[in-house]
């Protein structure tokens, strides 16, 4: 709990991943994808229960050997177009009719591995402290979008209309990009009918770019475990 209010961490796993089949499972550092973020969940004190929504047998078996809780998702929410806003509004609405009074959710993707336990704190620690709808992380961008380009009929054109793409980077605005590590809110404000999981009153915890690797491909994977075997990440 966190100022007498029930935490929820939640790890969507679906089955269906088609760029590493069974991704979530994968091993990553010697343990599956999907622990990564279930110790990290583990780790926080304030969090009271943490859940992994999936379809799939082999991702569910493997949460419960990480002492994760499983619910299931009906198969309509675990297509390649499904939102994961609409498995986390299903996972709501069975929490609430059991009887579960808690109100603030963390969203731990589990392809984003390297995510600290301090930042977990942190967005919880903003949206409790300040009576905020929604916290989420984000990192530098890695393309200021004034550097963007756009292609039309052959020719290029700066993305930005009137950005100038070749000013020092010391002169660029600030850009930072939404990434998958944390994301918490109030499931009781949460909108009916946005797509969205930053909404109403926000705020941004910045993370180092180390913290935030996504992993979707093979060649994510080879990344990730090379950081690992040098010691950049725990």
């Amino acid at each position: 709990m966190i100022d007498e209010e029930r935490v929820i961490a939640v790890v969507p796993a679906r089955g269906g991943s088609k760029g590493v089949p069974h991704k979530n499972i994968v091993p990553l550092g010697g343990k599956p994808l999907l622990a990564w973020p279930i110790d990290v969940a583990r780790a926080v004190g304030s969090i009271d229960r943490v859940i992994v929504s999936t379809d799939d047998d082999a991702i569910a078996e493997a949460a419960k050997a990480h002492s994760a809780e499983v619910y299931r998702r009906p198969a309509r929410l675990a297509t390649d177009s499904s939102l994961v806003i609409d498995a986390l509004r299903d996972l709501i609405a069975t929490l609430k009719a059991e009887g579960e009074p808690a109100r603030v959710m963390v969203l731990l993707e589990a392809t984003c591995p390297f995510r600290a336990v301090e930042d977990v704190e942190a967005c919880l620690e903003l949206l409790v402290g300040r009576d905020l709808d929604s916290v989420a992380t984000f990192n530098e961008a890695e393309l200021n979008p004034h550097r963007a380009w756009t292609i039309e009929g052959g020719a290029p054109a700066p993305f930005i209309h009137g950005a100038d793409p070749w000013q020092p980077r010391q002169q660029l605005p600030k850009a930072y990009q939404l990434n998958g590590a944390v994301y918490a809110f109030r499931t009781d404000r949460l909108p009916g009918d946005t797509t969205a999981l930053v909404y109403g009153k926000s705020a941004a915890h910045i993370i180092p770019a180390e913290r935030c690797l996504d992993i979707d491909t093979a060649f994510d994977f080879a990344i990730a475990e090379t950081l690992l075997t040098r010691g950049g990440n725990r």
